[in-house]
């Protein structure tokens, strides 16, 4: 099988790919005016996922996430999910999202052929939940992430974004929920976004303050698995669950990295936070032009940075995380 390689060695096998950019939230961090008006560019069809899918997958990619914007706001979802999962060379489909129509679509889903699912929840205090979100329907997102464990999905992750004013008590109130469920709860840094720069500067928090509260609490770090991505991942005897940290403005956070992005669009983005943008779109209109498609993102693919420039306070051609699925 061919293997897509960076000019850096690192073997890109993880492909997060947005379905929309639009979102039904309007988080304080990302959307806090909720989405631009206009409807924009029609998202890439099924068909035309399907094809890019297959061009990824033959050049050795075996894990694809449909991201947004939010993604199950396109009600197709569970086609693209079943369209994805059915690609020869894919092996495991995940999906990000803020959980606000899961509990209706985790059976589905899972059926589908869904294997991991990451529910993006800020707060588990109602009021501060709907102050960063502009939803006040923190009981429906929490029962999507129970109706996920339920329906017997593998991998239920939780993605905490740090923000100031988090406190002792709500680190406790994510950890108490792992003491019984097969739940990781991630603990995610701020990231600086073309839009989001005073709310940023405003209320950025370094990991190693939940990192401390973390083995306060008696929690320590695991060994790594191939599964965990950029995360530290922590476990702790009386807990079924696990605890992680994704911490972006850590040296050495993108010497591993395994993974590309395609916008709703067809645009291959090389890094979350990078300028350059390649459109596929051109070669996903029939079946004849996949072999072309793989040839032009094996070039793009050389053009990978070595590493995001965030410390240098430039977060390149991302507005907001909406717009390529964080």
């Amino acid at each position: 099988m061919l293997q897509l390689q960076d000019a850096f060695g690192r073997q890109l096998q993880y492909l997060r790919l947005s379905v929309t950019d639009r979102c039904n939230f309007r988080c304080a961090y990302c959307l806090p005016d909720g989405c631009p008006r206009g409807a924009g560019d029609e998202p890439l069809s099924v068909v035309e996922i399907e094809r890019l899918v297959r061009a990824f997958a033959a050049l050795g990619v075996w894990k694809v996430r449909l991201t947004g914007g939010e993604p199950t706001m396109r009600r197709d979802i569970p086609e693209i999910v079943r369209a994805v999962a059915g690609t020869p060379g894919v092996r495991r489909v995940g999906l990000t999202t803020n959980g606000y129509r899961l509990a209706g679509l985790a059976t589905e889903l899972r059926d589908a052929g869904l294997v991991s699912v990451n529910v993006s929840l800020d707060s588990l205090d109602p009021a501060r939940f709907e102050e960063i979100t502009g939803c006040s329907r923190l009981e429906r997102i929490v029962a999507g992430v129970e109706a996920a464990l339920s329906a017997g999905i593998p991998s239920v992750k939780v993605n905490v974004v740090l923000l100031r004013g988090m406190d002792d008590a709500e680190l406790d109130r994510f950890l108490a929920w792992t003491r019984e469920r097969p739940l990781a709860v991630r603990f995610i840094e701020l990231m600086q976004t073309g839009e989001n720069a005073t709310f940023f500067r405003e209320h950025h928090v370094r990991a190693d303050e939940i990192r401390a509260g973390l083995e306060r609490r008696g929690w320590s770090r695991l060994a790594r698995d191939r599964n965990d991505g950029p995360a530290i991942t922590y476990g702790h005897p009386a807990h079924a669950g696990k605890a992680g940290l994704i911490a972006p403005y850590t040296p050495g956070f993108c010497d591993a990295c395994n993974r590309v992005r395609v916008s709703s669009t067809g645009d291959l983005k090389l890094c979350l936070f990078g300028e350059r943008k390649i459109p596929l779109r051109p070669y996903l209109r029939s079946d004849a032009l996949v072999r072309e498609l793989m040839d032009v993102i094996r070039t793009g693919i050389a053009e990978k940075p070595a590493s995001h420039l965030l410390d240098e306070g430039a977060p390149g051609g991302t507005p907001t995380l909406a717009s390529i699925g964080g």
